[in-house]
């Protein structure tokens, strides 16, 4: 049997912040007759409204719409995934999903990148630009196992090097440039016919995750065993236990679905530590401030015996938020006063 060249006609794109400007310089490079589907995954707050679509089509010759479930993969178009869904690939349709998030975020980048490797394979691009942290550096190298070409924006321009970075941290690639070179290089890989090889079928771990995307929230997505031990971490999102995904292990889940990976994890535990903290100096600065009045309101009234009392509390408070302050200041020293 002969082997058929192909042409790779869908590409999957990720971004994050500072993806806007990333995206509007991929948009203004590709030419009115590429031939290939662009999918576009980018994070976006879940009540937000959305004009990505308007922005890129402005920005350059294609046309660019939010995608619809059900609809056609179509050449020449951008399908932006809307805010609060996962944009997948299914058998020639777009699949809109409110599976459970990852990372924090639907839309996310590892969730459109995930099904495009089981579906679109070999004739997939996965193209990596601006943003923070990691999403999309996993659904990328399982892209490239199943034979698909990765690209990213060169860590050097983007705003946020953070997903360019961990991508290639992942996953080697030559096709790392900026985004006018990236734009033109890709319209020439998806005119150039691939030679086909041997693909490997999709991992079972590939397939359990792509299902969970597409069935939403729901009990025993993933449930314990040998492979997918206890964490010992709690989900961020519901609470719930996280096991683990991987060996060694770089991706979490709970059991009714929501992922993490493991920089995202420690990002979120972070932040949840610095509110903590805030609160904590807050409660203190106002306890504080409640203690000098009662002391004031004692001594007007004079009852000294209290006076004495409520001066030690507001002495101790001042103190204690004092030191409190000087830790956040130090530990995160963008936040300014915490106050």
């Amino acid at each position: 049997m002969v082997a058929v060249p192909f042409h790779r006609d869908v590409v999957v794109v990720g971004a994050s912040a500072g993806g806007v400007e990333s995206l509007r310089g991929l948009a203004r490079a590709l030419p009115e007759d590429f031939p290939a589907a662009v999918l576009v995954a980018m994070h976006l707050a879940p009540g937000s409204s959305s004009a990505l679509p308007q922005i890129l089509g402005r920005a350059g010759p294609l046309p660019a719409t939010h995608a619809v479930h059900g609809g056609p993969v179509t050449k020449g178009m951008i399908h932006v995934a809307p805010p609060d869904r996962h944009l997948l690939l299914g058998d020639g349709t777009l699949v809109l999903s409110r599976g459970p998030t990852e990372s924090g975020h639907r839309p996310a980048v590892n969730a459109t990148f995930r099904s495009a490797a089981i579906h679109a394979g070999p004739a997939a691009v996965g193209v990596v630009l601006s943003g923070a942290l990691d999403d999309g550096s996993a659904g990328l190298a399982a892209l490239v196992e199943r034979g698909g070409v990765a690209m990213v924006q060169d860590p050097a321009e983007a705003l946020y090097p953070g997903m360019p970075r961990n991508a290639l941290a992942r996953t080697s690639t030559e096709h790392v440039y900026p985004v006018d070179v990236l734009g033109t290089v890709l319209d020439k890989l998806v005119r150039t016919p691939g030679e086909p090889g041997p693909v490997p079928p999709p991992s079972p771990a590939l397939l359990l995750e792509d299902r969970i995307a597409r069935d939403g929230v729901r009990m025993d997505a993933v449930t314990p065993g040998e492979s997918n031990p206890p964490s010992g971490y709690s989900c961020p999102d519901c609470g719930g236990a996280l096991l683990e995904l991987g060996e060694p292990p770089d991706q979490y889940r709970c059991r009714i679905g929501h992922a993490w990976s493991t920089e995202a994890l420690l990002r979120t535990h972070d932040l949840e530590f610095e509110r903590a903290l805030g609160t904590a100096l807050r409660s203190l600065d106002e306890k504080a401030a409640l203690a000098r009045r009662m002391q004031r309101d004692a001594k007007l009234h004079g009852t000294t015996g209290l006076t004495g009392r409520y001066e030690n509390t507001a002495r101790e408070c001042l103190e204690a938020a004092e030191t409190l302050r000087r830790f956040l200041l130090a530990q995160y020293p963008e936040t300014g006063s915490a106050s």
